[in-house]
């Protein structure tokens, strides 16, 4: 049987977004709720809380997400240079 990408669902202070779906996307997430608690032998959880882990996968495993945010970062905390004028 294969592997879902997605093994537990963390517990963790949410920050509240309003987001409209397709109802396609909708009943896919309702499946894979459904086929993530058969393979845990726990409930299945509310589709709105798989969203934030299956994004946060998405993001891990995206190689040039990750290599545009490293630049992105190293940008920000690089101290900026200033140029100085010598007195005369």
């Amino acid at each position: 049987m294969a592997k879902l990408k997605l093994s537990t669902i963390e517990d963790s202070k949410p920050i509240k977004l309003t987001v409209e779906l397709p109802a396609t996307v909708h009943r896919d997430l309702l499946a894979y709720a459904r086929i993530l608690a058969s393979e845990s032998g726990q409930t299945a959880p509310e589709p709105e809380k798989l969203i934030a882990p299956m994004l946060a996968r998405f993001m891990a495993t995206d190689r040039a997400f990750a290599k545009l945010r490293r630049v992105d970062t190293t940008a920000r905390t690089q101290p900026t240079r200033l140029t100085s004028e010598k007195p005369t």
